[in-house]
């Protein structure tokens, strides 16, 4: 699923409009009714008060069709004009005079005097500003955003809560309107993925407002949601003539004193998507734990308590390093020695991307599309400090392009991102926020660049399936008892999920989790 820029729908709407030969009041009249719906089936009619607050603009104007249905189909329904402008747009006056045309005027709103009484047990429908904001709300909008949010109703917003920008960072946080739930047209958009943007989205889904497809696509967006439909054409089916040579020879480098469950973990990760072979290569300390921990795996030692030579004697196919591995100065020496020879694809994590920090210079050494795995701060240790998630993005896909790299910056909704294109993932919550998941994260991709995933999709493959298994797993351990081992004991579920023929869930909660 795209994700698309304001320019981008605004060109997708035009396109629509033309090639479908319809209006805009057509395709308002479209958007607006299955939001419309959307409430509908889920009030069957209640006798519930709810405020419809219109801007002067389209996003206004989607708001007065549905106060229009609500009207028509009996609802205690009051609609208000937020009349910040004197500047109105055809499509809204078009349904501003239909609203009339039964019988209902709206109440226009001129300043903080008049806004009206709204409690708890209320709904307000939120389309005073739309996806295209380019400058915060002042004045009495600014107060009436302030007001509706100090109720603590429950707020649904139309496309975008008022306030937020579609494409830069908040300016101003008390300006903004925190909505309950959010029905977006046709695509997400990147601010909701955003943790910056948390207070002002709850919850959120795509309507599909029938877009045209084929000019969206034209337009070759940059950004991407990934759900399952984007996953199942990148699975690779087993021959039944394939052995275990068939799916590559995964080698994973990691661990230190005290740290050999990393290791541990990045190793049973890659045996258990289906890399054929996998061999650990660890100090001497952790030689009997991995071996009984995992006797399908083979073993290499190094020094006694922490990797110092790195002298590798597996004909690996891809290479995992860095989980658990301490950045010790012997350590560090060895790692320097090893990125400036090897030549085979890696995926780096933990202490292998904290080395890297540390000697930028070995960056330039790293085999082309080498998959790296930051959290937030190794990330910020790689590319420096940012201002806002936008500038942290940007920096982000600046650094892709400059070393021909992968990121994978986990997170709530972990984001990959392989030069200008971004990928952001639609699985997984909180209960991925506990040690070793991303240790349990390097060993899938690497399983999978073992068996012949380009290090893009593998990327995009392991992410959606590591967040996939906690989805599926808390319905029956909870947030707080799922550990990192959990992952790989859902895992088989997560992987026959993709050929679960059910609707995938349209809607999305914004909590978060800190991998």
């Amino acid at each position: 699923m795209y994700i698309l820029s304001p320019k981008q729908i605004a060109q997708a709407d035009l396109a629509t409009i033309k090639n479908n030969e319809i209006t805009s009041i057509d395709l308002m009249e479209l958007a607006a009714k299955q939001c419309f719906n959307w409430l509908h089936s889920r009030l069957q009619g209640q006798n519930i008060k709810i405020h419809v607050f219109c801007g002067i603009g389209n996003n206004g104007g989607d708001g007065l069709v549905i106060a229009r249905h609500l009207f028509e189909h009996g609802y205690n329904v009051s609609c208000y004009i937020v009349n910040f402008s004197d500047k109105r747009t055809d499509e809204f006056l078009t349904n501003y005079n239909r609203l009339k045309e039964i019988g209902e005027w709206p109440t226009v709103i001129t300043n903080e005097a008049e806004f009206p009484k709204v409690v708890f047990e209320d709904i307000v429908i939120d389309a005073i500003l739309g996806n295209g904001l380019s400058r915060k709300p002042t004045g009495f909008t600014k107060k009436l955003i302030q007001y509706i949010n100090s109720t603590k109703v429950f707020t649904l917003a139309i496309d975008f809560p008022s306030g937020l920008f579609g494409d830069k960072t908040v300016i101003d946080k008390n300006s903004v309107l925190r909505a309950g739930h959010t029905l977006t047209f046709q695509t997400p958009k990147l601010a909701f993925f955003l943790p910056e943007n948390k207070e002002y989205l709850n919850t959120w889904e795509v309507l599909d407002i029938g877009l045209d497809e084929n000019f969206i696509h034209e337009l070759k967006p940059k950004k991407h949601f990934i759900t399952k439909s984007d996953i199942i054409p990148m699975y690779k089916p087993r021959n039944k003539w394939s052995h275990k040579g068939t799916f590559g020879h995964s080698l994973i480098i990691g661990g230190s004193f005290g740290k050999i469950g990393a290791v541990t973990l990045a190793t049973k990760s890659a045996l258990k998507i289906g890399s054929g072979l996998v061999t650990a290569y660890l100090p001497k300390c952790g030689y009997t734990i991995l071996q009984t921990a995992i006797p399908e795996a083979m073993v290499e030692v190094d020094d006694d308590s922490l990797l110092t030579y790195y002298n590798v004697k597996t004909n690996a196919t891809v290479i995992g390093i860095g989980p658990g591995m301490g950045t010790a100065e012997k350590t560090a020496v060895g790692f320097e020695k090893f990125i400036k020879e090897n030549k085979l694809p890696l995926v780096i994590d933990a202490d292998g991307i904290n080395l890297l920090s540390k000697n930028n210079d070995l960056l330039n050494y790293l085999p082309k599309n080498t998959v790296l795995t930051p959290h937030l701060k190794e990330l910020e240790r790689l590319i420096g400090n940012w201002e806002n998630d936008y500038d942290k993005l940007q920096k982000a896909t600046e650094f892709s392009i400059k070393y021909h790299l992968i990121l994978v910056i986990k997170g709530f909704n972990t984001i990959i991102i392989d030069k200008e294109n971004m990928y952001i993932n639609s699985t997984g919550n909180p209960a991925l926020a506990t040690a070793g998941t991303g240790d349990v994260l390097t060993g899938l991709i690497t399983g999978l660049i073992a068996q012949g995933y380009q290090p893009k999709n593998a990327a995009i493959f392991g992410v959606y399936l590591h967040g996939k298994t906690a989805d599926i797993a808390i319905q029956q351990t909870g947030y707080e008892t799922f550990i990192a081992s959990s992952i790989l004991k859902y895992l088989p579920e997560a992987i026959l999920d993709l050929f679960n023929q059910e609707n995938e869930t349209e809607e999305v909660s914004e909590e978060s989790n800190d991998k």
